[in-house]
Parts: structure tokens; sequence; C-alpha cells
């Protein structure tokens, strides 16, 4: 969620085209109504307050300088390179692909190229590119490994 309001709000922040950043309010939506089922469903409704003060108070100290927007998606870059990193790491400790889904991670990574052709197009943000180039990276990497430790169907 935190990766989706940063994304979100550096697009705003440059006044980029909406349509080089429509997806994200509907995936911060999304994530919204996830987490308050599950504070719901925890019990914990009253932190869905703090929650809401302290993502309301970073949406504005974002931009309060330029370089703390950039600052922080350059740290979004690196959040999701790790996640990835640590999916591949599970990967070949494990040496089996197990429910992960070859497909799901290389419709990301086709994600990731479109949005490089589109940036290029657009924008020609160079921190949006070098985000989308490392994602695309990654993700072709792990489908990569996903399909090497997938198991052989037994048939009888």
């Amino acid at each position: 969620l935190f990766s989706f309001l940063v994304f979100l709000r550096y697009q705003i922040y440059y006044d980029y085209p909406l349509q080089t950043y429509l997806e994200y309010p509907i995936l911060v939506a999304q994530d919204v109504i996830l987490l308050l089922l599950i504070l719901r469903f925890n019990g914990n409704m009253k932190r869905a307050l703090l929650y809401a003060l302290t993502f309301w108070g970073g949406w504005y100290m974002l931009t309060l300088r330029r370089w703390i927007i950039d600052l922080a998606m350059n740290f979004c870059t690196l959040i999701s390179a790790a996640s990835k990193l640590a999916q591949l790491r599970c990967l070949w400790q494990t040496k089996d692909s197990g429910q992960v889904s070859a497909l799901t991670w290389s419709m990301s990574a086709y994600t990731c190229a479109t949005r490089i052709f589109t940036t290029v197009v657009t924008t020609n943000d160079l921190i949006v590119l070098i985000r989308f180039i490392t994602m695309l990276i990654l993700n072709i990497w792990v489908t990569v490994t996903v399909l090497r430790y997938r198991k052989a169907k037994k048939t009888d």
C-alpha cells in the first residue's frame, strides 16, 4: 500500500497524464478496503484511525520537498526489489515452486515491459524507468525460477 501511495503521489506531483497512473487509485482503494476488512474481522478497528492519520500525514509530507518524493520513490523500488529477491531466495532454498504461478509472474513481467514503453513515450522519467526495468528483470527471473522448480505432474 505504501508503494502504491508513493507512486500515485509521485505521478500527481509531477503532473503526469492520468493514463500513466490510472490503475493506482484503484489499487490503493482495493488495498485500503482489504486492510479495513482485516482490521474489522480481527477486532482492531480502533487502529484504522491511526493508519488513516499516518497515511494522510505521509501523503502531504511526501511533497514538502522535491527530494523527499524522489527519495521515497527510490525507496519503494528498493522495497519491491527486496520482496522479489526474498521470493527468489525462498524458491532457491526449497527448490520447489509449490503454488507459485508462473503465469502470474509472467503477466507481471509483461506489465512492466508495457509500462517501460508507456513511460518512455509519455514522460521519459528516469526514476520510473529504473523502477520498471528493475521489476521487469526480477519478474522474469522469478518466472524462470518457478518454471525451473515446477514439479512434473504424476500420472497413474
